[in-house]
């Protein structure tokens, strides 16, 4: 498979070439070495749109001529394709650091991907995530290749008309003016893969985005040859209801593993940003099956060592659900004549109560059922998805339902601000993110409190300019009178406390909080000699009518004559819009309704520019927060949707504000810095940016996830997959017999400081290498439960399938708190993942 440069009119320019190269190449969104060429291009078209590949696609071929014969022009393109290929042949942190991987390559799958708004098939978080997760694999030299759809429309683009309301629009995304190319094989024909849908064959052709060292495949139904309605499919991200969200995830599953394949990809790992793709796993079954001549239960034993799938959901209602009946119109002759498998079968592996016929098919338990490894994106998350999955997982302890967490991280080098780019640049080195950053911390400590103060100012300044300038085009898209579009050019004071607040705008965000009382929040922002001022952004789901009428009321509050001048709401909340404010903000607040704030990643951009966190003790800030670094409501208790005990931390939040965040920004010393300010800012980018980067989460993901899954991959998959079909033979003798296993007499001696135990159990006909006899005691506080196995001594005499064990626990405590209980074991299985069976003896 060869991939050929995608050229348009600028191949018909000397130098065309080089600079298609630059913009094919989504580097750009964070090295910018090459912003000034685009910029020289065509400055105004540039600046709107940050897209370098529609730059060349809109110039004139002579501005393109006139460029190249600038021997300056000409000379800095050229460095920066040498600069380019040097970084890209260097040694990166995974290759140093596992020269000898099993790991070859990760599969990565997601809804979307937020990586420039020149490329809009993201709609917030989950995009965000996956784009930041593939930048910083870039950076490390993971070896990650990325699949997702390409959209027609994409997310709404957000418009607030002259009466504060949100309307909803959806652009055409033109896929000649994105910066991807259609992905061809070596003989010139597109890439397409196809898929059986109700009625016909549906082709899905493959476009190519360079992200770095790492592409993205993206998959377009929008082709000539498939009928009108499933041209549709790719045509809008999360619209529609749910027969499309079927067929786009059947599409992004199915069709996207075949992709891999036709381009004769074979990944060890398949990485699963939420359950949309879950359908990746039967297909990556099917593939096994096909290449290794083994049933479906055996292909996916083998398959599921490979795959790990991340949940950003908080609460059960936000897992995709299908209707058994949409299931069979799409999937029944998929699981009989694809996986071999009756159609029941295949609706049991993802429902909670596998034989309930009335049960809708959950796509988050496929993923679960289908993966060797899960977890959540906080630590709080993961203690809530225990809690969301442990219906799969019946009679274990919620503390032992098998997720974890990975915390989220951001891609730093994509969200600093030019001055804080050169503030670390000064302090750590150019190559700060592109390591284990151990030194980033006492390196950024050691700076100055001036050098922190003038990037702090540098950057709000930079943001006002540009607020400026969007709220005179918002304005005038209002069709706002003149002096109105012209006084949005004099609004805010650069040197005023600046607050962000930006967000989804849905129930649970709680983006009414601050207007709990409105006349309080007025006060704060109108002291005279201690200014305040307030950008918002944001967007409602266009069915969502409650968030919507939140935004009006915004809208309402912000007309105020009181408040007008410090209170402003951009509309279109887009990535460039998200760069603009977390790179200026003084302090970015956050309001979500614990715990349903997964993790959220708008507050750690904050953190590599200076900016402070004041948010609820949910997501990520529950474990980053702490008062050297920021500022936080809550009593780290769900508290549910109670009206009072939000009205509480409404006066938290107001009384944060007044009486600590306030004073520490205007309180200054003879130089007229604010020493207190600049300590929290100091502790808070030093320890919190390297935590919370996208570079420590890909790296977790690397050595906690992704090689163990390679190397158990590869163990299951030899010789034919053999392993996989002996753990399949398990599994199979373990749903034939464990109904009739059982305790018998249970003993205890103390001595020695140890409790004792004999215990008898009746196997049936299993045999005793297939379980384990354990003794287990929780510790009451929440965490991991002690848990310590027993031996096999000895048979029952004259009883078949009937053995002793022993084992002994700490006399610390009393004999009373532990139990028996009697597990599936075998060695390299993923229990209770594979195997949920648990018997207690009680």
């Amino acid at each position: 498979m060869s991939n050929p440069t995608y050229t348009n009119r600028p191949s018909e320019t000397e130098g065309g070439d080089a600079l298609a190269a630059l913009a094919l190449d989504l580097g750009w969104t964070w090295d910018h070495s090459a912003d000034e060429l685009w910029g020289r291009l065509d400055r105004e078209l540039w600046e709107l749109t940050r897209n370098p590949w529609l730059v060349l696609q809109t110039i004139s071929q002579e501005k393109l001529q006139a460029a190249w014969a600038d021997p300056v022009f000409r000379r800095r393109v050229d460095e920066i394709v040498l600069e380019k290929r040097e970084a890209e042949e260097a040694d990166a942190w995974f290759h140093r650091t596992h020269p000898n991987s099993p790991l070859t390559q990760v599969a990565y799958f997601s809804m979307e991907y937020m990586l420039s708004e020149a490329l809009p098939v993201y709609s917030g978080g989950l995009g965000n995530v996956a784009g930041d997760q593939l930048k910083a694999a870039s950076d490390l030299g993971v070896p990650v290749v990325a699949v997702g759809l390409l959209y027609q429309q994409g997310y709404f683009r957000q418009v607030i008309d002259g009466h504060g309301a949100q309307q909803a629009l959806y652009p055409f995304n033109d896929p000649a003016q994105l910066p991807i190319r259609p992905l061809r094989h070596a003989n010139g024909e597109w890439v397409r893969v196809t898929i059986a849908l109700p009625g016909l064959k549906v082709w899905a052709r493959a476009w190519q985005a360079q992200v770095g060292r790492t592409r993205l495949y993206l998959l377009d139904s929008n082709d000539p040859a498939n009928p009108p309605a499933y041209r549709a499919i790719t045509s809008e991200l999360y619209g529609g209801g749910p027969e499309l969200r079927l067929q786009q995830e059947i599409v992004l599953g199915i069709g996207g593993w075949r992709l891999l394949h036709a381009l004769g990809l074979r990944p060890e790992v398949c990485h699963l940003n939420e359950g949309h793709a879950a359908f990746a796993v039967l297909e990556r079954a099917r593939a096994f099956m096909a290449d290794g001549n083994a049933p479906f239960e055996a292909a996916l034993a083998v398959t599921r060592a490979g795959n790990v799938f991340t949940t950003h959901t908080a609460v059960e209602a936000g897992f995709d659900r299908f209707s058994p009946a949409l299931m069979e119109k799409y999937l029944k002759r998929y699981a009989v004549e694809g996986l071999g498998i009756p159609f029941e079968d295949l609706l049991a592996l993802g429902r909670q109560h596998r034989v309930d016929p009335s049960e809708d098919f959950g796509m988050a338990y496929l993923a679960m059922r289908g993966s060797c490894s899960v977890n959540g994106v906080s630590r709080l998350h993961g203690e809530v998805s225990r809690s969301l999955f442990q219906g799969l997982f019946p009679r274990w302890p919620r503390e032992e339902v098998p997720v974890g967490h990975v915390t989220n991280g951001v891609h730093t080098p994509t969200w600093e601000s030019h001055a804080a780019g050169a503030l670390w640049s000064k302090t750590c080195g150019d190559a700060r993110w592109l390591g284990d950053m151990e030194d980033a911390e006492p390196h950024l400590r050691a700076a100055d409190d001036a050098r922190l103060w003038q990037c702090r100012t540098e950057a709000r300044r930079a943001l006002i300019v540009s607020m400026r300038k969007r709220l005179a085009r918002q304005r005038a898209g209002q069709g706002a009178a003149l002096h109105d579009v012209a006084d949005a050019e004099r609004l805010f004071d650069f040197d005023a406390l600046t607050l962000g607040f930006a967000r989804r705008f849905a129930t649970y965000k709680r983006t009414n909080l601050l207007l709990t009382d409105p006349d309080r929040l007025a006060r704060i922002l109108t002291v005279p000699t201690r200014p305040v001022q307030l950008i918002l952004a944001g967007k409602a789901h266009p069915q969502d009518a409650g968030g919507q009428a939140l935004i009006e009321r915004w809208s309402e509050f912000i007309r105020r004559a009181d408040v007008r001048r410090h209170v402003v709401f951009l509309a279109d909340y887009d990535m460039l819009l998200t760069q603009e404010l977390v790179q200026g903000v003084d302090v970015w607040i956050n309001t979500p309704r614990r715990p349903w704030e997964a993790c959220g990643t708008s507050g750690m951009k904050v953190l590599v520019n200076g900016g402070l966190n004041l948010s609820e003790l949910d997501g990520w800030w529950a474990e980053a927060y702490s008062p050297a670094v920021g500022w936080a409501i809550g009593d780290q208790q769900e508290r549910g949707d109670d009206p009072a005990w939000d009205r509480a931390e409404a006066d938290a939040l107001y009384a944060l504000i007044e009486r600590e965040v306030v004073p520490a920004f205007y309180t200054r010393d003879d130089a007229g810095i604010p020493t207190g300010w600049i300590a929290k800012m100091r502790a808070s980018m030093a320890s919190l940016t390297p935590v919370y980067s996208a570079n420590r989460a890909v790296r977790e993901y690397t050595n906690e996830h992704y090689l163990p899954a390679a190397a158990a991959f590869a163990e299951r998959s030899a010789g034919g997959g053999r392993l996989g079909k002996e753990l399949a033979a398990w599994r199979q003798a373990l749903a034939a017999h464990w109904d009739q296993v059982r305790f018998g007499a249970v003993s205890v001696e103390t001595r020695d400081a140890e409790h004792v135990f004999e215990v008898q159990v009746f196997l049936d006909e299993l045999d005793p290498e297939a379980v384990r006899v354990e003794l287990f005691a929780d510790t009451g506080n929440g965490s991991q439960p002690f848990c310590r196995p027993a031996t096999r001594v000895r048979s029952l005499a004259g009883s078949a399938g009937g053995y002793v064990y022993r084992g002994s626990v700490p006399a610390a405590r009393p004999a009373g708190e532990y139990t028996p209980r009697i597990v599936p074991a075998r060695a390299g299985a993923f229990v209770p993942l594979e195997a949920h069976q648990i018997l207690w003896q009680w």
